[in-house]
């Protein structure tokens, strides 16, 4: 496979399945910030608690759009309606695939009148990059600022912007205290500007641990001066900084799930997109783990509804995979739920390291037991029947709990107590991030998302907020 320049030219000769669950890339890394300051008990317990400061200026993409065309572009390539989407506000931005299937999601912010940008994962990004580059967009520029590892010369480059986020219930009184003064808590996913450190710095409200937080961000060469800022405020409150060890299992508590495979592998519609990403783009070096394996590769694919995304999808403008959703019936479709792992199966897990002759079974890592970008494993039913995917896994010491993000059939009722099949299948495949292990099964209870009662009574839910009005 030497020769080949592009992902679709991969596929003419692999099937997409083996490429991705046999991929070498390692496991997929948020990088730069440390492991941990404190230890990652402490951090999660600290944005239920007290207050948090995220660092997160290194592990998304940046596509910056600029011109009247670009929200021509975002409203051709969105399920969400762009009808009033203001200046100084955001939106999550989801989009599908001509056969309606998600893509990926991300943070779009309308920063100016006619300039707006995209903060996420690659697969949102680089269906934006290519639709502006190839839609007959007259009036659009737009450039992209890759996450840190995909940068030359990998974490030394610094980005265009820091980012930060301070959430928790402490998380006001740090952030007038930064300001010098009382800050006017605006709606959510509203954008305005504060101080910090004699700098001005743009703002995004959003909420968490049901109580108001802000994003900021501005040059990156401000990083270290207001990352300290923050830090020195917030000592006072409790705040603590966050790694990178611990960060991502924020959202096991509020609902979003991260990674869903990008539906792109097949369909005559999108050959010119995957003739249009290279080989080392993260659609193909990206892995696709877990226990549930099909040689077809459109059995990974989800909807809009399966994600949570359903109350985005407005059918007053067309955009790709309007033609397809619109035939879709919500009430076929699975649904997004918390899986709550029982404790006595995930204490067999952990123990398993401690087997001499007995089995061992895939590591179970903490906080975060992810050990593909995308992550597949298989829940079953009494009769050994999939009634749905575990999709993203780890461990809330809030919650005292192992928990998954997942989807499942409409059928399963709330409360049901199904099981999660751990491990890959014959020993494991050949992925770096993959050692030899066996099998086993995990009995775990459908339970709501978000699972955090606190997240689910006073929390938008999601990643920032899942927010598309």
């Amino acid at each position: 496979m030497a020769n080949e320049q592009n992902l679709q030219q991969l596929l003419d000769s692999t099937n997409p399945v083996d490429l991705l669950r046999n991929s070498q890339i390692g496991s997929y890394i948020y990088p730069v910030v440390p492991a941990d300051f404190t230890n990652w008990i402490k951090e999660q317990k600290a944005w239920r608690e007290t207050a948090v400061l995220y660092d997160q200026s290194h592990h998304m993409d940046n596509v910056f759009l600029k011109g009247s065309d670009a929200i021509k572009l975002i409203s051709d390539t969105a399920i969400n309606s762009v009808a009033k989407f203001e200046v100084n506000q955001a939106k999550q931005y989801v989009p599908t695939t001509s056969a309606g299937h998600v893509i990926g999601d991300g943070i779009l912010f309308r920063e100016a009148e006619d300039e707006y940008t995209y903060v996420g994962r690659a697969p949102a990004s680089n269906w934006l990059l290519y639709h502006g580059e190839t839609g007959g967009y007259s009036n659009l520029d737009i450039e992209v600022d890759r996450r840190s590892p995909s940068r030359p010369y990998g974490h030394a480059v610094p980005r265009r912007y820091y980012r930060f986020q301070i959430p928790g219930p402490n998380a006001w009184p740090i952030i007038e205290k930064l300001n010098g003064g009382p800050l006017e808590q605006l709606r959510f996913f509203r954008m305005s500007t504060m101080t910090i450190a004699g700098r001005t710095v743009r703002t995004l409200r959003h909420g968490m641990a049901g109580a108001p937080g802000l994003e900021i961000w501005g040059p990156y060469e401000d990083h270290d001066v207001i990352q300290e800022a923050i830090v020195t405020a917030g000592a006072e409150f409790g705040l603590l900084p966050v790694g990178s060890r611990a960060y991502p299992s924020n959202t096991l508590e509020s609902g979003w799930i991260p990674s869903p495979l990008p539906g792109i592998y097949t369909g005559e519609a999108e050959r010119g997109y995957r003739e249009w990403l290279g080989v080392d783009s993260y659609e193909a070096t990206g892995t696709l783990a877990g226990s549930f394996v099909s040689d077809n590769i459109e059995d990974y694919y989800t909807t809009p509804w399966e994600l949570g995304y359903g109350s985005f999808v407005k059918f007053d403008h067309d955009f790709i995979g309007r033609d397809a959703l619109e035939k879709i019936d919500p009430a076929t479709q699975r649904r997004k739920v918390t899986m709550a792992w029982d404790a006595e199966d995930l204490g067999k897990v952990w123990t398993s390291l401690l087997n001499v002759d007995g089995p061992q079974y895939k590591f179970f890592d903490l906080p975060l037991a992810n050990y593909g970008s995308a992550n597949y494993d298989a829940i079953i039913d009494a009769n050994d029947n999939v009634v749905g995917y575990s999709m993203f896994t780890g461990y809330s010491s809030n919650e005292r709990r192992g928990l998954s993000l997942s989807i499942v059939n409409p059928d399963v009722p709330e409360g049901a107590e199904l099981r999660v099949v751990w491990g890959e299948p014959n020993g494991g495949s050949s992925k770096a991030s993959v050692e030899p292990h066996e099998q086993t099964e995990v009995r775990a209870v459908v339970s709501p998302v978000p699972y955090s009662t606190v997240a689910r009574d006073t929390y938008h839910g999601g990643w920032r907020t899942n927010y598309s009005e």
